[in-house]
């Protein structure tokens, strides 16, 4: 059983989904961001960046217990441990390795930086919105080009990089980019939608 420490954000999302996807038994532990329960010592001793998500696992590395942050690492001990969301193939395995990394550079933080300037920044930065909403848009068309060629971030497999980018993508108001812009990317939003251990993962933050 997997101790998930996490929220109902684009962020925490990824793990569940990941969990469900590989059909191993979870237990959600939430953290409320709102009263900063991230930044308290117990949490940190699970993630000294006091950030979600982090994962307890009670059977790590020589019967161990293990504890893991950040969510790109977390997907892929995931997928390595229990044998899914990895392609087979060795070109597709890179493809998978370099959306995820593609999502923790450049998508979480470009669309999570264009989120708090323009709903939480004390007072309104015009460049700070602008800079940021047209990094959004342009990683956006990143992903739009990947996918008019592919099904899926890695090719023609399912892969840890479609859920490590689902979350972000899944609330596209929040960075300021239109999904109407970029009909591949909303297309396979929509295949997202339509597995049922995504459908599940996000049923468990809800």
């Amino acid at each position: 059983m997997i101790d998930v420490y996490t929220a109902d954000t684009p962020n925490g999302v990824k793990v569940p989904i990941a969990l469900e996807e590989l059909g191993v038994p979870y237990r959600i532990l939430r953290v409320n961001l709102g009263a900063q329960e991230q930044k308290r010592p117990d949490f940190l001793r699970l993630n000294p960046n006091g950030r979600i998500p982090a994962i307890v696992d009670p059977d790590g590395p020589g019967g161990a217990s293990l504890s893991v942050f950040e969510s790109g690492a977390i997907l892929w001990y995931l997928a390595e441990k229990f044998g899914g969301l990895i392609p087979v193939d060795p070109v597709e395995r890179v493809r998978a390795l370099e959306y995820t990394f593609f999502q923790v550079g450049g998508v979480g933080p470009m669309f999570g930086q264009a989120g708090w300037f323009t709903r939480s920044a004390p007072e309104p930065v015009a460049f700070a919105i602008e800079r940021y909403r047209k990094e959004s848009n342009r990683l956006t068309a990143v992903l739009e080009a990947r996918l008019q060629q592919v099904p899926w971030l890695a090719g023609a497999e399912f892969s840890v990089a479609d859920i490590m980018n689902f979350g972000w993508l899944d609330a596209p108001d929040y960075a300021g980019v239109n999904l109407a812009d970029y009909p591949a990317v909303s297309g396979w939003r929509d295949r997202m939608h339509l597995r049922p251990g995504v459908q599940r993962g996000m049923a468990a933050l809800r």
